[in-house]
Order: C-alpha cells, then structure tokens, then sequence
C-alpha cells in the first residue's frame, strides 16, 4: 500500500468534514514526506490563512519526533493558536501505513471565537446581577498546544522564539549549557525536521552553524545511549 494511494483515501474527507461542521472550521491533510511544503488539501484556510504547499505545525513536528503516533490513533480537543491570535478547538488523527509508520496526518481545527460570543451573550442574558462580566476564552493567557502558522519561516520562528523566551534569559546573555538546554528543547520538539532549521537557530541563539551541529551531535549521542 503505496503512501500516495492511502493519502488519497484520506482526501474525500477534508471536504466531507467540511461540509459538516461549517465554515468556522478549517480541516487540514499533511503528506508528511515532504516537511516543507506538508499541506496537500485544506477547506476554510481563509480561517488561519493557509494554503496548500505550507509547512506543518509544531505539533506535528513534535509528533513526528516524539513518536506520539506509535500508541495513539490520535488527539483531540487540545487548543490550538493562529498567528493572529485567534484561538481554535483542534483535534489530530494519524494516518498510518501497514508498517504502523506515520505518512499523513487530517487535521480539524474549529474556531473558537463565535461560540465565545454566544456564550458571552448567554452568560449576560442569564445574569441577574447589575454588572455581568463573563471572560471571553479567546483572551484567556492559557498555553497553546498547537501553532497554526503558514510558511516554514514563521513555523520555525515560532517555535523557535516560544523555547527561547521560556529560559528567560536573552540568547547573547546565555550560558554554553543554557544553549545546549534550548538546542536540546528545539530537538525534541522536532525543529530540525524541516530545512533551515538548524540555520534559523543559530541566529537566533547568536551561536554559528558550526556550533549548533556541534550540539546536535551530542544530543544524538546522548538520545542513543538511553
């Protein structure tokens, strides 16, 4: 069973679901052979502003690094974030060969938005008290799970820039160990999956390339001890 022929099995449904939730709901198919350019079928892109022949999350990333497909069939109902803000109800099925490797995955990312208005309206309409002030999901500070960004350049960026910020020390300020810890964090997350990666880190880090493979290697190193 080819990988072309399964994720062509798989393709009816990205519009089928479509038609089934609505127009606030983006449902997305990644061909995982290609890193770069996953994005194969999308209904509702307008939603995130994605289109076919952009990169894959950093969720799938991690997924793909990590391993996560080999127990699971697939996640659902984690929170998700575009790169405008807006805050999405998503779910992940994995798409997997006879071998149990994973060649795809159908991704439905439902916009969260409408129904916080609702349910602020609900929340004001069934008040009694002189001053109702319901919270708003879309502004809560909680972590998003998932990034939904378009081109490999904001992907890597993204993920990039959210591992830096968490050691809360400024790259040119940061220890040989501190920098490892970060290469390490971006391993794991699967960032030097896609081309440019390893590129995009050095500058960010303020390290060279040199130096960045030089911590790949021994991360690899350490990962195959375990």
């Amino acid at each position: 069973m080819s990988r072309e022929w399964l994720l062509k099995q798989y393709s009816p449904l990205v519009k089928f679901i479509s038609s089934v939730v609505g127009k606030h709901c983006e449902v997305v198919l990644h061909d995982l052979s290609r890193p770069e350019s996953s994005v194969i079928a999308i209904e509702n892109g307008y939603i995130t502003g994605r289109k076919i022949g952009d990169a894959p999350t950093n969720l799938v990333l991690k997924v793909l690094q990590d391993k996560t497909y080999v127990e699971k069939d697939y996640i659902v109902n984690y929170k998700a974030i575009s790169k405008e803000g807006n805050v999405f109800r998503s779910s992940s099925f994995f798409i997997k060969n006879e071998q149990n490797a994973l060649v795809g995955m159908l991704c439905v990312n439902a916009d969260v938005a409408h129904y916080a208005k609702v349910k602020e309206l609900m929340e004001e309409f069934m008040g009694f008290k002189e001053e109702v002030m319901p919270q708003d999901i879309v502004h809560e500070e909680t972590h998003a799970f998932e990034q939904l960004h378009g081109n490999v350049e904001d992907v890597l960026s993204a993920i990039i820039m959210q591992t830096i910020e968490s050691f809360d020390v400024p790259p040119e300020r940061m220890s040989v160990s501190e920098k490892m810890s970060v290469v390490r964090d971006l391993y794991d997350q699967g960032t030097f999956l896609l081309k440019g990666g390893v590129c995009e880190v050095a500058k960010m880090l303020k390290a060279s390339e040199p130096t960045i493979y030089r911590y790949l290697h021994k991360i690899k190193e350490e990962t195959t001890e375990r």
